[in-house]
């Protein structure tokens, strides 16, 4: 698909078109509430919420025997072929698929597109709920080698007061979220409110994860993600660190880099600006 780096992280509508029935294919959609899977959704989708049980007050939880809970009612096996779906913002599907990979699951893949691009094609879409039968989920082992912490971040940014400005050239912090958001005129989804600090990490590259997107919500071929990211400095030999408002769309551009271009260092700061704009010695520009 596209001559990306692992194709077989992406389907097509075609081929969920073909899977729908395959009881080895479970497909996931995360939202903010369930206002929009209610009003319609693709047929045998279960709903995650963004919200609890996924993330704790700085980052994403992952508690093993919660993690295990919501897999195991969610109807999946360690063998289950899961297909991450967005709604109304891409960012979830690559949430989903970080998440998973995180906790050791095997086969995650991506719809590309997500159900605006299902609709577009003109397929069907269904307010009946998703019946499951419950598994026994077993998360074997947790791969933190995907994130890093705000202690990492922080050895990350440029002190040119105190060390050679190259000293971390090598790394790059990488802003997905909105140039609002980055410049401080938007404190997570509103202008920022008394004591709340909003800007970004110094030193971060701001890049707007939507621009890695057609118009029909589908990726970018290679060659035009390969530009958009090097065109910045954000290029394969270095290590970047993606981060966002909570870790979403952040993750989102780790799978884009991991995935579909074969960066081999990409890590998520999930605690992203959530956690960062709340620790009394986080530096912040704006």
């Amino acid at each position: 698909m596209l001559n990306y780096a692992y194709p077989e992280t992406l389907v097509d509508t075609q081929w969920l078109v073909e899977h729908l029935d395959d009881p080895n294919v479970r497909i996931i959609e995360m939202d903010l509430d369930r206002n929009s899977y209610d009003a319609g959704h693709l047929p045998g989708t279960i709903f995650w919420s963004v919200f609890a049980p996924l993330l704790s007050n700085f980052g994403t939880n992952f508690d093993p025997t919660v993690m295990e809970k919501l897999l195991s009612d969610s109807g999946i096996t360690n063998d289950t072929t899961v297909i991450a779906v967005h709604g109304s913002s891409a960012a979830t599907s690559g949430f989903i698929f970080w998440l998973l990979k995180i906790l050791g699951h095997q086969d995650v893949r991506i719809l590309n597109g997500g159900r605006p691009k299902w609709q577009q094609d003109g397929l069907p879409l269904t307010t009946e709920s998703t019946v499951v039968t419950p598994t026994n989920y077993c998360i074997k082992a947790i791969d933190n080698t995907l994130k890093v912490s705000s202690a990492e971040v922080k050895k990350s940014i440029k002190q040119s007061d105190c060390a050679p400005r190259t000293a971390r050239s090598n790394r790059i912090l990488l802003d997905v979220r909105t140039p609002q958001e980055y410049q401080g005129e938007i404190y997570l989804q509103e202008p920022p409110q008394e004591n709340e600090r909003a800007g970004h990490i110094p030193g971060a590259i701001n890049l707007d994860y939507e621009l890695a997107h057609n118009e029909d919500g589908t990726f970018k071929s290679v060659s035009q993600l390969q530009k958009i990211y090097r065109d910045l400095g954000i290029t394969p030999d270095k290590l970047i660190i993606p981060y966002c408002a909570v870790g979403g769309r952040s993750a989102h551009t780790w799978f884009i880099l991991k995935y579909l271009l074969g960066y081999p260092q990409v890590k998520n700061y999930d605690g992203s600006w959530n956690e960062w704009s709340l620790l009394p010695d986080a530096l912040i520009q704006t």
